[in-house]
């Protein structure tokens, strides 16, 4: 339980650091190389779901944060059941590492519209505001924009023309722009797949 407990702790705690960081010291679309071109960080928000992806049905941003909600609570659930019934530790920490990383980016999604103004249309970094002691941000609950920074443009170049459908175009690896919660979950699924004989032996 312990150890579960601090990897949730130290997951939420490095990636809301990190997007208070960016969100108050970057302009939208701001670019700051730290390993040459391979690694930037990068100013984005993410309004709907993974890669940019929308609901295309009345108060979708709203239904969204609220599924989320629920399927972070179930997630949770299921994480103390399984550190009660002392599964394998591995499976432990891959599952406290995606409930983590879920919940890291529900806060943005619950919270950010109310804390913080608007990054977009400003011209300059976000504030953190209250007025008249409350919450005066760019938006309502559940209407809050994920912020995502991690960027890893490895390299880019052509498709050879002779490549199907997409001869001759242009293509950067590695193009999505992510989050420390995105990675908590990738990391968890990912060891979940590569050690799934050892976490879920054959009886």
């Amino acid at each position: 339980m312990k150890k579960a407990l601090l990897i949730v702790f130290l997951v939420l705690l490095v990636d809301q650091f990190s997007k208070f960081y960016i969100k108050m010291n970057f302009l939208y679309g701001e670019e700051v190389n730290i390993l040459g071109t391979w690694f930037r960080l990068s100013f984005l928000e993410n309004e709907g779901m993974a890669f940019g992806a929308k609901l295309p049905i009345p108060n979708a941003k709203i239904i969204l944060s609220l599924f989320r909600i629920v399927a972070v609570s179930a997630l949770g659930y299921y994480l103390y059941r399984i550190i009660t019934k002392k599964e394998h530790q591995l499976y432990i920490i891959s599952i406290a590492l995606i409930f983590a990383g879920a919940l890291g980016n529900i806060i943005d999604s619950t919270f950010y519209g109310l804390w913080f103004e608007s990054s977009i249309y400003n011209g300059e970094p976000a504030k953190f505001i209250t007025q008249d002691g409350f919450m005066q941000g760019y938006s309502s609950w559940f209407h809050g924009n994920v912020v995502d920074m991690l960027h890893f443009p490895m390299f880019k170049g052509h498709f050879p023309d002779w490549f199907p459908f997409w001869g001759g175009e242009s293509f950067l690896f590695f193009s999505p722009v992510f989050n420390v919660a995105d990675t908590a979950i990738s990391t968890g699924v990912g060891i979940i797949l590569f050690f799934q004989k050892s976490l879920f032996p054959k009886k």
